[in-house]
C-alpha cells in the first residue's frame, strides 16, 4: 500500500459500535430513532395473536369470563367467601380483569428475548424493545375486557364515585408491575431457560398471592404491610376502590408502588447490564 492510499485510510472516519459501559437505565434518545420497528413489533404481536383464529378478538372476553364464572362459582356460590358485601361476580370481575393483563404481559414480556432471538444476532436495535412490545400490545385485550366490568357493574346498578380519578394511577401501576418482572426475566431466561418452564408455575401461584379470590381483609392484621408490598395486591384492591367506591386503602397500595418502582428501575439497569451478553449466549 502507498503511502498516499495509507493518509487515505487514515483520514476516513472510523465509527465503533460497542456495548456502552456502567449502569443506566435506558436510551431515550436511540428508542426512538427506532420508533418504527417499536411499533411494527407491537402491531405484529396484535395481530399474530388472533392470526387464523374463529373468534378473534372475542377471546380477549372469553378469558377473563371464564375465569369469572368459575371463581363465582367455586368461591363464592360453593366457598362462600366473604366479600365485604360486594356481590362476589362483581367483586371478582373488577380483579380478574387486570390480574388477567398482568399475566398475559408478564408470560409473554419473559420470554420475549427467546423469542426473538433469531433478530437478535442479525441486526442492531435496542433490546428493550423485546420486552416492552408485549406490555403494550396485550393493553389492547385489556381494553377490550373492560366491557366486561362495565357490564356487571351496570346489571348490578354501581356507579364509580369521586374514587374513579385515581384509576389512571391503578392503570399505571398495572402496567409497571409485568414490565418490571419482564425485564428481569427475560435478561435471565437467556442465560437461565428454567425461566421458560417456571413461568406457568409462577402466574398459578401468583393468583393466590393478591386478593382476587378473597379481600385483603382475610389477611391477618400483623401480616397486612408484608402482604402489601406485594404491588399485584396495590392494583388490585386500587382497582375495587377506583370502580366500586370503596375505602382506599393506602396501606395496601402505597408499599405496592414503591416495590412497582423497584422493580422497573432495577429490571432496567439488569437489563442493561446483561445487554451485552445476550447475542453471545444464545
Amino acid at each position: 500500500m502507498s503511502s498516499q492510499d495509507s493518509t487515505a485510510v487514515s483520514d476516513e472516519k472510523v465509527v465503533v459500535i460497542e456495548a456502552a459501559k456502567g449502569w443506566r437505565f435506558f436510551d431515550a434518545k436511540e428508542l426512538a430513532d427506532y420508533r418504527d420497528l417499536f411499533f411494527f413489533l407491537v402491531f405484529r404481536d396484535i395481530k399474530v395473536l388472533y392470526a387464523q383464529t374463529v373468534l378473534g378478538f372475542s377471546w380477549a372476553i372469553l378469558n377473563p369470563l371464564i375465569q369469572i364464572l368459575i371463581f363465582s362459582v367455586i368461591f363464592g356460590g360453593v366457598a362462600k367467601i366473604e366479600t365485604d358485601g360486594i356481590p362476589y361476580t362483581l367483586f371478582s370481575t373488577v380483579a380478574i380483569v387486570p390480574w388477567t393483563y398482568m399475566s398475559n404481559a408478564m408470560s409473554s414480556g419473559s420470554v420475549s428475548l427467546i423469542g426473538g432471538q433469531g433478530m437478535l444476532g442479525k441486526i442492531y436495535f435496542p433490546r428493550l424493545i423485546f420486552p416492552v412490545t408485549p406490555i403494550l400490545a396485550k393493553l389492547v385485550d385489556f381494553a377490550i375486557s373492560i366491557l366486561l366490568i362495565v357490564v356487571v357493574m351496570i346489571y348490578y346498578g354501581v356507579m364509580p364515585g369521586w374514587n374513579m380519578l385515581l384509576l389512571p394511577l391503578f392503570v399505571l401501576m398495572m402496567i409497571a408491575v409485568p414490565l418490571g418482572v419482564s425485564l428481569w426475566l427475560s435478561a435471565m431466561a437467556i442465560r437461565y431457560r428454567d425461566v421458560n418452564f417456571a413461568m406457568p408455575f409462577i402466574i398459578r401461584m401468583l393468583i393466590y398471592s393478591a386478593p382476587i379470590v378473597y379481600t385483603a381483609s382475610a389477611i391477618p392484621e400483623s401480616w397486612r404491610l408484608v402482604y402489601s408490598f406485594n404491588p399485584i395486591v396495590g392494583v388490585i384492591e386500587g382497582y375495587r376502590a377506583a370502580l366500586l367506591g370503596t375505602d382506599v386503602e393506602w396501606l395496601y397500595i402505597l408499599p405496592g408502588m414503591f416495590t412497582s418502582v423497584l422493580l422497573v428501575f432495577g429490571g432496567l439497569l439488569y437489563f442493561h447490564r446483561m445487554e451485552k451478553v445476550f447475542v453471545d449466549v444464545i
